[in-house]
């Protein structure tokens, strides 16, 4: 089974064409967290525009582009420039598949991904790809986040550290206690009320949009912590 890791991706640069916002943002969050430079497109016209300035090293394609679809997009990309290809569908027929590949994808997955196939994907890509960014020397781990005071203390990897709120550390602690294990919303409300029932839903995601914000200026970093689609949120520490 794959090995989830921070930073394994370091230094590759990798683009995410992909039109449903929610998905694109899922995955370019999921790959910068694993040390991909990323970028996000909406269509085949986006990124043909940005090839003309910049360059990446693999092109995670969805199929279902409008306007020209995937297919096209691989067919003209292998046909011009030295780019890994990772082409994602909604269908999982073979004859797609086999369609894929022959014009010229190097993977070819069912959406959503299981990210930690696609990051082995994109890693195996960056060892067979002449013109990739090679991998970084290994260092040594990095300090951790992690919660101190009777958890009422958020301490960053930079020693930074922040006061939490009594409906944040409620938060934290359920995140910190299945890190890297996603927790769904119904899981983290139960942490935060006696009556769940009463809770919005939306209410969670502001906490945890405001938590971030809060992090993010007290530490100078961003705090991993991860929405997983149709599921809940995931600490990664």
């Amino acid at each position: 089974m794959p090995m989830t890791r921070a930073g394994e991706l370091a230094g590759l640069q990798v683009w995410v064409v992909e039109d449903d916002p929610e998905l694109r943002a899922l995955l370019l969050d999921d790959l910068a967290w694993r040390g991909a430079t990323v970028r996000g497109l909406g269509s085949a016209e986006a990124l043909y525009r940005a090839l003309l300035s910049d360059r990446c090293d693999i092109v995670v394609l969805d199929v279902g582009l409008p306007g020209e679809d995937g297919y096209a997009v691989a067919s003209h990309l292998r046909a011009s420039a030295s780019i890994g290809i990772v082409m994602l569908t909604g269908r999982g027929d073979a004859r797609d598949m086999a369609l894929g590949l022959n014009q010229g994808a190097d993977l070819y997955l069912v959406k959503p991904p299981d990210m930690d196939v696609l990051a082995a994907g994109l890693h195996s890509l960056r060892r067979r790809l002449p013109t990739a960014s090679p991998a970084p020397a290994i260092a040594a781990p990095a300090p951790r986040w992690r919660l101190a005071d009777d958890d009422w203390t958020l301490h960053a990897p930079t020693a930074a550290t922040l006061a939490l709120t009594v409906m944040e550390r409620g938060v934290l602690q359920r995140l910190f206690e299945a890190a890297g294990a996603a927790v769904t919303r119904e899981q983290l409300i139960a942490n935060l009320t006696d009556a769940p029932w009463d809770f919005d839903p939306h209410r969670l995601d502001v906490l945890v949009h405001r938590l971030r914000t809060r992090v993010r200026s007290a530490t100078g970093v961003e705090l991993p912590i991860r929405a997983l689609r149709g599921q809940g949120y995931l600490l990664t520490v």
